[in-house]
């Protein structure tokens, strides 16, 4: 059902509001959509070591898979940036079905060509490709802002992170147990040729298959939620028409009858507008606050993971990979039961501002308790008071969380017209997928450099993040109200 766009500075929520239910069918296959990222996202991590290994690259040069294992990491984010605007903006066009069909598909079919690779410009391609042809992550967020109204925006927001949980636990589940499963599994899979050959196909082709059968799914029940798209044959016949009109709108003159044009341009709910006037104040701050938000977001979960995994004596806390495994998975399934159950109605509460700071501030404990924790450990072992510091950091990196409905919810406000809300999202999401693909290595690579020169007792990766943060809450506070 569509939407009416508010205005970001009205409230969301009266007491006298009649709350619409949420279009269960169509919102389930758009999480079901989303969900296709993080498990093909994911489940290339525990295996991508030994690949790198396996196809010669570092030539036997242990200290170099690192770096390579990184590069795939990156890849994915990194190209996902360089077109996701572009694909939002399409879908302004063309509309949001056409573009998720294709996006859907097209990471089935580089995740199956992921596990044929066998070498690493091959790797490096099907990655690149499974990033650039992904526009899913930014029109999924146009569609559910269409199907939703300011009664019920919030709730279908916090069922946003399920699917991250959801893919970042059975992704590496699965990359895990099915890679080399020839050697694994000599009873079910030792006879095959094929998987001898390829040892990394399947645990590829299981996340690619899903995503084909979500691509089957959507393409017989999922409903285009964008008014009046144009039609593809005529998006493609006019196409060059089309730029040679957007270009003279896009040309922008002082006087008053370009005013005029201007100010009918912004009123007309089914004309997408010129970038150049999507990208107005309320657009460019939100965006920023949901990229800082992001990149700190992000740095926590490279270097915690890292933190425990790293020596008592050296700044972390020593813990076995099952012990680290069984915490994260922890935080993964308090976080999707937290946003489900409490994010509307802390929402419904404090509103949106409000909670996005609420989000930010809860960084600043997260920071803090490393040295906290590693300080503790150093002079008390595996405490009582060590698991407490440990539980209470899990605890707020939950309620970071929360910064990310609310924060997609400004950015839906934004946006200067309906027609024009797949380009506002997708520039948004351009500027995530950017400090998505640097975050981890910068993150990281402070870490190390903080251990090694022993800067500030070796924690100045902290000191460093918790600046960062407090940049991040000054720009919150620019949010309007």
């Amino acid at each position: 059902m569509p939407r009416s766009l508010y205005d970001e500075e009205t409230p969301l929520l009266h007491g006298d509001t009649q709350f619409t239910p949420l279009p269960w069918f169509q919102f389930s296959l758009v999480l079901l959509v989303k969900f296709a990222e993080p498990l093909t996202a994911q489940v290339i991590s525990p295996f991508t070591p030994q690949l790198i290994r396996d196809i010669g690259i570092t030539h036997g040069n242990e200290s170099q898979v690192g770096y390579y294992v990184g590069m795939m990491q990156s890849l994915f984010f990194l190209t996902e940036a360089l077109t996701i605007l572009q694909w939002s903006r399409l879908s302004d066009r063309i509309g949001r079905k056409p573009v998720v069909l294709f996006g859907t598909l097209g990471l089935s079919m580089s995740m199956y060509s992921f596990g044929l690779s066998k070498t690493f410009w091959g790797l490096v391609l099907t990655r690149s490709l499974s990033g650039a042809l992904n526009g899913n992550t930014g029109v999924v967020k146009s569609m559910i802002a269409e199907m939703t109204d300011s009664t019920n925006i919030a709730q279908a927001y916090a069922y946003m992170p399920i699917t991250w949980s959801a893919g970042g636990a059975i992704g590496p589940l699965i990359g895990g147990i099915l890679a080399r499963p020839a050697e694994r599994f000599p009873r079910l899979f030792g006879n095959s040729e094929f998987l001898k050959k390829f040892p990394y196909f399947l645990p590829c082709a299981i996340p690619a298959t899903s995503t084909a059968l979500t691509f089957v799914l959507a393409l017989f029940c999922l409903k285009e939620t964008f008014p009046n798209p144009q039609p593809i044959s005529n998006f493609l016949r006019f196409w060059g028409k089309s730029n040679e009109r957007d270009l003279r709108t896009n040309t922008f003159e002082n006087t008053s009858n370009d005013a005029v044009a201007l100010s009918n341009n912004r009123s007309d709910e089914d004309s997408p507008l010129p970038l150049r006037q999507v990208l107005t104040y309320k657009v460019v701050l939100a965006a920023i606050n949901y990229a800082a938000i992001s990149l700190i977001e992000i740095a926590l979960r490279a270097v915690q993971p890292l933190f425990f995994a790293t020596p008592i004596h050296f700044g972390g806390l020593g813990l076995s990979p099952p012990t680290i495994g069984k915490i994260l998975s922890f935080l993964g399934i308090l976080n999707g039961l937290f946003q489900v159950f409490f994010f509307a109605k802390i929402h419904s509460c404090w509103g949106t501002r409000t909670v996005f700071l609420g989000g930010v501030f809860a960084c600043l404990p997260c920071f803090a308790l490393f040295p906290v924790i590693n300080l503790l450990a150093r002079h008390q072992g595996y405490s009582i008071a060590v698991w407490v510091a440990v539980s209470f950091q899990i605890v707020a990196f939950v309620f970071v969380n929360v910064s990310f409905g609310a924060i997609i919810i400004f950015i839906a406000a934004a946006s200067p017209n309906r027609a024009s809300l797949g380009a506002t999202i997708g520039f948004s999401q351009m500027l995530v997928s950017s400090t998505r693909a640097i975050g981890p290595a910068m993150a990281n690579s402070l870490f190390s450099f903080s251990i090694e020169r022993g800067y500030l007792g070796g924690y100045l990766v902290y000191y460093i993040l918790l600046v960062v943060t407090g940049v991040c809450i000054y720009l919150g506070c620019l949010l309007p109200r």
